[in-house]
């Protein structure tokens, strides 16, 4: 097993402590790679609900917080794996199922509070499933059923599922600024990380940077236009509060619904299964032993925990970042220690209001730019844990594209349907599924489950990996036993702290 040093492949390992001034600049890096990410998700958000723009640089400074004080818990008391813990994506489908139900029927029509409450209150129910899950050892039991056909298309969708966001695909685009920003990333992580350390160390800043640099300047001299793809407003950066009011139940008291609380348990449930691969595969790329069963539990535990505090923080949830294993993969840094001076910074500057300003006038073909990078980094993260299985098994083959499909199809045919309303509508229209399924808790459910694709295609795959005859060796769970450390091999933040008494 490996000691956490350092690889040949890295710059910095697990429990390096680089100099504080260069751990600061590596960690605010980290945060870099998903900051597109961590702004995409309550930007969405925030435009579904209708959010006033006075309250969204709040919205977003909250978001840091939490993600931030999760971080610092998750690689101190968690797993401690170095991991960034930011805004989910696998929860944002069924958040949006719940924005668009309370935005668009009944009495919270159009009101972006009630919206965001109902939302709280589903993060912080389902968020109690993920704390049993870890904390009760449940994780470790169901483990034996994830095998890495299970894992490679779960993690994958949630990068392919995401080809489509509007920083990509929106009909005006400035391509130029996203090929820009796409372009540098990869000059400097794949091309000049042999020519200069800061290549390999800094690639995100330096390919951000350069970009918002040139869209400020084409924006002040007026070749890039208000109101076009790439325009900066420079103004936009002091219009609001020095410091922000980020505190508990800021948005009121959450409010709690079956079908909505049925629906994000799905997505907590995807987010796991996203986690777990993650945990193996930050494990892989550092060179440590695959994660044990309590290293996993103790991950998803804290996971849970700090799920049920964004849910109080009022924020759409939190989870183990793909984009971080990425950044890994990039920089080579892969120090606990650099991404928790990173959180302590993010906890900061999320109260600073020009923080949150200045984050928000990033423009989306540069956030766009970023995604592609960090979206294919998650396909890829995805996709090298199939290294684990037989391919040439025609079962496990058919399970992974069968799982990928399903988990494209399925939502883009409940994306027809608009919004659950029409669902709701289309299954009542149905002579033999109308009476049976015509029920709203029912019908809202299969809606927000069937159109989150890492929970179609997750799924889709555990069930048919697990009826589907195959040996150990097949589906690679033989491969993971191998490489797993012991339980006795992972020393929490508790075990170390008794230990010191001792």
């Amino acid at each position: 097993m490996s000691d956490g040093s350092a690889s040949d492949d890295l710059e910095y390992g697990i429990d390096d402590k680089p100099p504080v001034g260069e751990s600061a600049v590596l960690g605010v890096q980290h945060y870099l790679t998903m900051v597109g990410a961590n702004i995409a998700v309550p930007l969405i958000l925030a435009d579904a609900m209708g959010m006033p723009p006075g309250v969204t640089a709040r919205f977003i400074g909250t978001f840091f917080v939490v993600s931030g004080i999760a971080t610092l818990a998750q690689t101190t008391f968690g797993n401690r794996y170095p991991i960034v813990q930011g805004a989910p994506f696998s929860m944002l489908t069924p958040a949006l199922a719940v924005v668009t139900v309370v935005t668009t029927t009944g009495v919270g029509a159009g009101d972006w509070e009630a919206a965001l409450l109902q939302l709280q209150g589903a993060i912080i129910v389902a968020s109690l499933v993920e704390v049993a899950i870890g904390y009760f050892g449940l994780i470790g039991k169901l483990r034996r059923y994830l095998s890495p056909v299970v894992i490679a298309p779960t993690i994958a969708l949630i990068g392919l599922s995401l080809f489509g966001a509007p920083q990509i695909t929106a009909a005006q685009q400035n391509w130029w600024l996203l090929g820009l920003t796409l372009g540098l990333i990869v000059l400097f992580s794949q091309y000049l990380d042999v020519r200069h350390r800061a290549f390999r160390l800094y690639p995100v800043v330096l390919g951000l940077a350069i970009a918002w640099l040139l869209a400020a300047g084409l924006s002040v001299g007026g070749i890039i236009e208000s109101g076009q793809p790439g325009y900066i407003a420079l103004s936009d950066i002091t219009d609001t509060s020095l410091v922000l009011p980020i505190y508990p139940f800021q948005w009121g008291t959450p409010q709690f619904t079956g079908a909505f609380i049925a629906g994000m348990i799905a997505g907590v449930l995807a987010s796991v299964v996203e986690s777990i691969g993650d945990y193996y595969a930050v494990a892989n790329i550092t060179g440590s032993g695959a994660p044990s069963e309590k290293r996993i539990n103790q991950g998803i535990g804290m996971e849970g925990l700090m799920n049920l505090f964004s849910g109080i923080m009022g924020t759409g949830g939190s989870t183990s970042y793909s984009e971080n294993i990425g950044a890994i993969g990039l920089t080579g840094v892969a120090s606990r220690y650099v991404v928790q001076i990173g959180a302590a910074v993010m906890i900061v500057v999320g109260f600073v209001g020009y923080f949150g300003q200045a984050i928000a006038t990033i423009p989306d073909p540069i956030v766009g730019g970023l995604f592609v990078a960090m979206f294919a980094q998650i396909v890829a993260v995805g996709v090298s844990n199939l290294k684990h299985v037989d391919l040439d098994s025609s079962r496990n083959t058919f399970i992974v594209g069968f799982a990928l499909f399903v988990g494209l199809a399925i939502p883009a045919y409940m994306g027809n349907f608009q919004s659950i309303a029409g669902f709701r509508a289309g299954l009542s229209g149905v002579a033999v599924v109308g009476p049976l399924l015509g029920e709203r808790l029912i019908a809202d459910t299969i809606y927000v489950i069937g159109s989150t694709g890492m929970a179609v295609g997750g799924l889709s795959a555990l069930v048919l990996d697990n009826t589907i005859p195959g040996s150990r060796e097949e589906r690679g769970l033989a491969a993971w036993e191998r490489l797993t450390e012991d339980d006795d091999e992972f020393e929490s933040f508790w075990d170390r702290w008794a230990g010191a008494d001792d």
